[in-house]
């Protein structure tokens, strides 16, 4: 090729994204800068909690069972929040999740318990759950058809880019806070000190929302069983659209909420090493996401699903399986990148096919569906871990990507292609 013609192109590339960028509404990034504060205050929790727990005493298998109970609140309430969130509007229901999820941390790093883990983590699925529902369709309103799937993908990448930051000042935060209060770093007084001051970093992302406008809309609040209607109506377009996506929740259950303590004890890496490592994985995804939209206007959406997920799986072999720390984590970093970057693509792509009065429906399903798959395999490869260590979740997790990716390909590429004009119409219907 051309080179003079390939940095056109380039150019050009580089320009439509800029354009794209540019009409971005302003809601949307009064909604990019909570989204940074938040998942800058996610990133440090998603560290230190399980680092918390375990110095607190407790084995990875009550740590999985904390982790279910969020997850598994998260399903219980997903009906009832999409019609909640139609009842308060996108906008109270972010600043809802934000205080809830900064909240339940603040009473979990100061009065730690069995009881009180158990009941913030119920409190942290609520936030979830809102989160989940809340998300897609405050995009879908605040975009244009033009910038819509830059938006998705760029919040996105926004949200990992402030995660990275959030897991690289977490692995430090602890050893700040062991030295201004003469502790360990290492301690369960470190732990609780660092996730009090991030709690107070997640209510700064209350701000921003309050200078969202909120824009009268016509009555489009369903019942609170919309979604099992709708499952009823469609049960064989909604089968392919989220079983595949059910086995990766599944799949993802297994091992992703312990991928830092994973490293801590498989590869003997020290908190600050981890939370390096997690931030550049971050990083990593972030940069996927950002670079995505481009790539599905070439290729299409769900071609991209199935390319990059597919391609991710190997990596993730050499990370669960391969006893080199330097191996792992490059290969931590490249499973994260190609596996997370078609996420909002995917996203975008089942909210469009839908009319404005059912995003709200299918936003629920959508977070049902993933919260179902997570909320009981962390407690499975808790148990797993305790009695055999790493290699079981990460074995089942890789084959049950596997077959996420070959129902992909089945259900939308091999006979017809990217199917959105033909699953667009098949919904409408």
């Amino acid at each position: 090729m051309d080179p003079k013609r390939h940095l056109e192109e380039d150019s050009s590339v580089l320009r439509v994204y800029i354009s794209r960028v540019r009409a971005f509404k302003p809601n949307a990034r009064f909604y990019l800068l909570s989204l940074m504060l938040f998942s800058l205050t996610f990133g440090v929790f998603r560290l230190l909690f399980n680092f918390y727990v375990l110095s607190l005493g407790y084995d990875e298998a009550v740590l999985g069972n904390f982790i279910t109970t969020s997850n598994t609140t998260a399903l219980l309430v997903a009906l009832p929040m999409g019609y909640l969130v139609d009842i308060w509007g996108r906008k109270q229901a972010l600043i809802v999740r934000n205080i809830l999820m900064a909240g339940s941390v603040a009473v979990m790093s100061i009065w730690p318990g069995m009881a009180v883990f158990y009941l913030m983590n119920i409190i942290l699925g609520l936030s979830q759950s809102i989160g989940s529902v809340a998300r897609g369709p405050f995009l879908m309103e605040n975009s244009g058809e033009e910038e819509r799937t830059y938006l998705f993908s760029f919040a996105s990448g926004m949200r990992m880019a402030s995660i990275f930051a959030g897991n690289w000042v977490g692995g430090y935060l602890p050893t700040w806070v062991g030295a201004y209060r003469l502790v360990d770093p290492d301690s369960s007084t470190a732990y609780a000190g660092a996730l009090l001051i991030i709690s107070f970093i997640g209510m700064l992302g209350l701000v921003p929302l309050l200078f969202i406008r909120v824009r009268p809309t016509g009555d489009v609040r369903e019942n609170i069983f919309a979604p099992l209607a709708f499952a009823r109506e469609h049960p064989r377009l909604l089968g392919k659209l989220f079983f595949p996506l059910l086995l990766i929740s599944i799949g993802a259950g297994l091992f992703v909420p312990f991928m830092n303590v994973f490293f801590r004890v498989v590869h003997n890496q020290p908190d600050t090493v981890v939370g390096s490592l997690m931030a550049w994985g971050s990083l990593a995804m972030g940069i996927g996401l950002l670079i995505a939209p481009p790539i599905a206007d070439r290729i299409g959406k769900l071609r991209l699903v199935v390319i990059t997920q597919g391609l991710s799986i190997p990596f993730m072999i050499l990370l669960g399986f391969v006893p080199v720390f330097a191996i792992s984590a490059m290969a931590y970093y490249a499973r994260m990148a190609l596996m997370n970057m078609s996420n909002p693509i995917y996203q975008n792509f089942v909210l469009e096919q839908v009319d404005p009065s059912s995003r709200a429906t299918v936003a629920s399903l959508h977070s049902m569906i993933w919260s179902f798959g997570r909320s009981f395999s962390p407690s499975i490869s808790g148990s797993l871990q305790v009695a055999y260590g790493f290699g079981p979740p990460f074995a089942i997790a890789s084959a049950l990507y596997a077959c996420a990716v070959l129902l992909y390909w089945l259900f939308f590429i091999r006979r017809t292609g990217d199917q959105a004009a033909v699953v667009a119409q098949v919904v409408r219907k």
